[in-house]
């Protein structure tokens, strides 16, 4: 008896890379060597390739050494690691769970101030949430009035881009934004106001969505404020865990964590023992752990199918939990760069146990 099939739906570059083994920081490789773990057979395909009529699909599969392309029945569960923004695809998406299949993480691109609006509602998590509010002229002007330091930024971007600051000085203000939007952009542009709201701010706040958010209070390491990237996923017995957890740190230049923007990768031990050797770092741990799960468990109550999430979360030097954001498809390459092989390992393997959970039968508790 041959394996069922475990869909991986992936976006163009990473499919074109499949044949030829490059698959950047997509370890394709980790689907496979799980699926022989858990009995199912991964295979690769994107929105274009299914005939949904048909319910067939033509996907990459591994056949030895070499992946070779397929007609087969459209699995039944797939994990969703592609992002998708408009709308004819979301009806695509759609179509397929009407007709049976369960696709989880089907939707990855979340709103920031969704994603907020829905954990305020959690009066447990409510206190670990930054100010924030939509980016108008007259938010912006009354969270001056509140907060001495602000960040504005995009409510769709990811990876740091278009990501500004705002800090209070005796008599003025200084913004500091990104020349462009682009992952790739190395200039950084200054300039204070008193009174009135800079030309350049005032134009990116009018051509796109951005929200304000009140700047946490960061612990730092060597001087830089460093936030955390924690791999929450469901695994083989269907409930959340957190797969693991990794520091990021602002290099010295910017105030960005995001490694795609300079950032460099600690782990949280090395960081507690170095700078905060007086807090009970087990006591530290479990509260970031507990917090996580919490949020997770209460973002998968309003968001359906949600199994696989990179929350970033930043503590105050007392090690009190702050959330910063969600990522609706963590690119969990931070494990990687931090050398943390086994648990970069791990968040490949819980998307496909947690698949055989659901090929099983298996129903997700809340």
């Amino acid at each position: 008896m041959t394996n069922p099939y475990v869909g991986i739906l992936v976006n163009d570059s990473l499919y074109a890379g499949i044949p030829l083994g490059n698959t950047k920081y997509e370890a394709i490789p980790y689907y496979d060597e799980a699926g022989k773990q858990y009995g199912v057979t991964p295979c690769y395909f994107r929105l274009q390739d299914v005939l949904i009529d048909k319910m067939k699909v033509h996907a990459y599969v591994q056949e030895g050494l070499c992946f070779e392309q397929k007609w087969l029945d459209l699995p039944t569960v797939i994990h969703n690691r592609a992002i998708y923004l408009d709308r004819a695809s979301y009806q695509k998406l759609e179509e397929w769970t009407k007709r049976g299949v369960i696709l989880f993480n089907r939707w990855n691109r979340y709103s920031k101030l969704r994603i907020h609006d829905i954990l305020l509602k959690n009066d447990s998590i409510r206190p670990h949430l930054p100010g924030t509010y939509p980016a108008t002229f007259k938010n912006l002007k009354i969270m001056m009035s509140t907060y001495d330091s602000l960040i504005i930024k995009p409510i769709n971007s990811s990876i740091g881009r278009g990501v500004m600051k705002m800090d209070r000085h005796v008599r003025s203000w200084k913004l500091i934004y990104p020349a462009s939007m682009k992952i790739s952009n190395q200039i950084w542009r200054t300039v204070s106001f008193r009174h009135y709201l800079p030309l350049t701010l005032r134009r990116k706040i009018q051509s796109r969505t951005y929200m304000i958010q009140q700047r946490l209070p960061l612990a730092t390491f060597d001087g830089r404020p460093f936030d955390l990237r924690i791999s929450a996923q469901r695994g083989a017995s269907g409930e959340w865990g957190i797969t693991g957890m990794v520091a990021k740190v602002a290099s010295r230049e910017l105030f960005l964590t995001n490694v795609a923007q300079g950032g460099e990768v600690r782990t949280l031990p090395d960081i507690l023992s170095t700078e905060y050797p007086h807090l009970n770092h087990e006591e530290v741990l479990r509260q970031i752990t507990d917090f996580s799960l919490r949020v997770a468990l209460h973002l998968s109550t309003e968001l359906p199918y949600l199994a696989d999430i990179g929350l970033d979360v930043g503590i105050t030097n007392d090690g009190f939990p702050l959330f910063i954001e969600c990522n609706g498809k963590d690119q969990r390459y931070s494990f990687l760069e931090a050398n943390m092989q086994e648990i970069w390992k791990a968040t490949y393997f819980n998307p496909i146990a947690y698949a055989k959970f659901l090929l099983d039968g298996g129903i997700p508790p809340l």
